[in-house]
């Protein structure tokens, strides 16, 4: 073979691998690129350091996240806050029309990552939910009054805020909700129930979803509105708490609307348009979600890794077992393929700048997140033994936290149908007996294709 020739072989295969033209170099074009770009690097780097050094310690001697008028809230957490906003980081979700800096989801997840550590990270950075959808949700339908008086504190971590959206009745179908507001001259009155309504404790506003038009189609029935808690007839009935949770430490309220009176410009969007308002905060916080709870994923993780290296059972370290490598590495696997996928959803929002494109890919993290996250977090339990189960590790409440998110944001089974559906619509079905793709359809096909170029004797089935 001529020198010439090996070269245009070797250009030929760097073409096929990368997609550059024959002849062009290869670095001119990566087809797929996995790294981080190195000035974001040291911010998440930065974001690593801080957050192990100054915030994770605060988990342990602190309080609620949300009471800002606490004196050691204060004390502690308001300097943190200042050095990120120094430092150019403080609610990065935010697009530049909210003076944010437009990261992207994808580099918003990688931050999440780290944020997800620790419980008060998210509020050291001001990303907190709800806060987060619910000022995306006033920024895009509130009046100029509205996001003065709600939408500029909230970003500036001054208030916080809560999303009134389920009830008791309705679970996950927000169809069969019946939570009412009816117009009344100016305003509207709003009667009803709702369940679970994170922070509403904390909150100076929440963002409520009612029936205005019972007689509509049933995704038009609804519409949002900004109510101040302070609003006469706004009744938090309890405060429920997730697990071992003492009843004074829920932050989850039961709420009753009495007669509670907002006036229409209050409203949030067009009336019935409850439902598009409501999808503004969810895409990009699944993410979000995601990204934290790979955080802690990985914190599970790295106790097991320690573990596993620092005890020793019948002779020898648990990690030359067996069945203790089976675990590491299945739970390894899983945390990287889930890690991926939410990473590549990321990029895809980023791409189409379209929520409704990436809507199984975003289905699709939401339904898996809770079992690599159950998974991984059973598996470091039963290699920590009793110490797993007690409360001297955060174990426990980590296994707890995975049924959560396969509850929080609509159930798992519901996104699991929202990615079949998705996924079936880029197929077709067929009538035929025998469909195209069978062993011996194909062979007829192939031989009409190529049956006369084809010397050898082609044997009949």
């Amino acid at each position: 073979m001529t020198r010439l020739a090996s070269q245009y072989i070797d250009h030929y295969v760097v073409s096929c691998i990368t997609g550059c033209p024959a002849g062009q170099t290869a670095r001119r074009k990566i087809m797929w690129d996995f790294e981080t770009d190195k000035e974001y690097q040291k911010e998440l780097d930065w974001t690593e350091e801080f957050v192990k050094s100054k915030v994770e310690p605060l988990d342990m001697v602190l309080g609620p996240t949300k009471e800002y008028d606490d004196p050691d809230f204060k004390r502690q957490i308001r300097p943190l806050q200042q050095e990120v906003k120094d430092r150019g980081l403080w609610a990065c979700h935010l697009g530049p029309e909210l003076g944010g800096l437009g990261y992207g989801q994808l580099k918003l997840a990688l931050l999440n990552e780290i944020l997800g550590r620790s419980r008060f990270a998210p509020v050291v950075f001001g990303c907190q939910a709800p806060d987060t959808g619910n000022a995306e949700i006033l920024a895009h339908y509130g009046t100029e009054e509205l996001k003065e008086e709600y939408l500029q504190p909230l970003l500036e971590g001054e208030l916080s805020s809560s999303y009134s959206m389920t009830e008791p009745q309705g679970g996950s179908d927000p169809t069969q909700f019946v939570c009412s507001a009816v117009e009344d001259g100016d305003d509207f009155v709003i009667n009803g129930e709702k369940w679970f309504s994170s922070s509403a404790r904390y909150a100076s506003f929440l963002i409520v979803m009612t029936v205005t038009d019972p007689d509509a189609a049933p995704h038009d029935r609804m519409s949002m509105f900004v109510v101040p808690t302070d609003t006469p007839g706004v009744n938090i009935i309890r405060n429920v708490g997730v697990g071992t949770e003492a009843p004074h430490e829920g932050t989850h309220a039961y709420i009753q609307y009495e007669n509670a009176r907002v006036p229409k410009a209050n409203m949030l969007g067009a009336r019935g348009e409850a439902f598009a308002v409501a999808q503004t905060r969810l895409g990009g916080g699944r993410i979000h979600h995601a990204m934290r709870s790979m955080g802690q994923i990985k914190m599970a993780f790295d106790m097991m890794c320690r573990r596993a290296l620092s005890r020793h059972t019948k002779g020898e370290v648990l990690a030359e077992k067996q069945m203790v490598q089976d675990k590491i590495a299945d739970s390894w696997i899983e945390m990287e393929q889930f890690r991926l996928l939410v990473l590549r959803t990321a990029w895809r929002i980023d791409k189409y700048n379209d929520y409704l494109k990436v809507r199984k890919d975003i289905a699709a993290i939401k339904a898996l997140m809770p079992k690599v996250y159950h998974d991984i977090i059973s598996r470091c339990i039963q290699i920590h033994g009793s110490l797993g189960v007690s409360n001297e590790l955060p174990l426990s409440s980590m296994l707890l936290g995975a049924f959560v998110m396969g509850i929080a944001d609509g159930p798992t089974e519901v996104h699991k149908i929202t990615v079949a559906r998705q996924v079936l619509r880029d197929y077709e079905g067929t009538d035929d007996l025998f469909p195209d793709y069978t062993l011996p359809n194909r062979k007829t096909d192939a031989i009409a294709r190529f049956g006369d170029q084809i010397e050898r004797e082609i044997e009949n089935w």
